[in-house]
């Protein structure tokens, strides 16, 4: 605004003297610097028509004229604030982009870390079991052994799989897609008859049809049983435990039980369960699709996992878990 007032104040020729100071108004606005930008622009509308007037002895401006520079300066403010104002919504839509997508990177972190949880949580207990029987019974009765070491076997082969399965979602290249499919209640036997093999004696007990499941719920009620029965077999020191699901058109009930023995530990299997991630985990997959997960010692003894998945996608407004 200087150079331009100075400009015509030595009698230079008129021409498009005024757009380097557009130019810098504009520039002023989208760089936030507005405040500095109206009070320029005050100023020139004062300076401007006033000070030829006192410095060069020109004729006083008119009213015309004032009122012609105040609808032009109104104009270019306007169209700047609008100029602003759009910046400010673009900036604003890509920080929400990038908000959204920190999120869904953060909830995608947390449910690969549940399945890892899961998948090696199971498959590592059910192998410690099993490595401990066979080394119990290499020398007395090798043949069993060698049944404990073949489910080893078996169980690191699946936890392998499902371990590749899980970190597919992290691939940087477009490869083909993991053919097994995602682990869910028609896996149930498969999981029961491996922790039989872990000298878990597993009784199931299904009411309704379980076909046609929400793929999340189907896969959240999988790992809510397998992590109830993981924490039976590595704190509870019981051999028999029970697993009961029941569906109708509303929601999936899950109630994993093991029994009171006296096998177990002091602390038994609440105190061990506590001390880990394992109700934890169960209860945020819960929670993420509106569900609710009760987990505690039983009053005639043993403890207790209790788990209601709604279908329909809506929270449930009651806990309503086991008694």
């Amino acid at each position: 605004m200087g150079l331009t007032l100075l400009y015509l104040l030595l009698d230079y020729p008129r021409g498009p003297n005024f757009l380097t100071l557009i130019i810098a108004f504009f520039t002023a606005v989208m760089k936030n610097r507005r405040l500095i930008a109206w009070v320029v622009l005050a100023a020139g509308f004062v300076l401007f028509p006033w000070l030829p007037y006192f410095l060069r002895n020109e004729p006083a401006p008119s009213y015309t004229g004032i009122f012609g520079l105040a609808w032009w300066l109104l104009v270019l403010a306007t169209v700047a604030e609008m100029a602003h104002i759009r910046q400010q919504r673009i900036m604003q839509a890509a920080r929400a982009r990038e908000e959204e997508a920190r999120r869904r990177a953060g909830e995608e972190r947390l449910r690969i870390a549940r399945e890892l949880h899961d998948v090696l949580g199971h498959n590592i207990s059910l192998i410690s079991v099993q490595a401990g029987v066979a080394l119990h019974l290499m020398d007395k009765q090798p043949e069993q052994a060698r049944v404990a070491l073949s489910v080893i076997r078996d169980a690191s082969k699946d936890a392998l799989r499902e371990l590749r399965s899980v970190l597919d979602v992290l691939r940087q290249v477009n490869e083909a897609p993991p053919r097994s499919p995602s682990p869910g209640l028609a896996r149930l036997s498969d999981l029961v008859s491996r922790a039989s093999e872990a000298g878990l004696q597993v009784h199931t007990e299904v009411s309704g049809d379980l076909k046609g499941l929400p793929a999340s719920v189907d896969l959240a009620a999988f790992r809510i049983v397998q992590e109830a029965l993981t924490n039976v077999m590595r704190h509870s020191g019981q051999t028999s435990s029970s697993v009961h699901v029941t569906c109708n058109e509303q929601e999936l009930t899950l109630r994993i039980d093991n029994e009171a023995g006296s096998e177990a530990s002091p602390g038994g299997i609440g105190h061990g369960i506590n001390r880990g991630q394992g109700i934890l985990g169960m209860k945020e997959r819960a929670t993420a699709l509106g569900g609710v997960v009760e987990a505690g010692p039983r009053p005639d003894g043993g403890f207790r996992v209790f788990a209601r998945l709604p279908l329909a996608g809506s929270p449930l407004t009651t806990p309503g878990a086991g008694e």
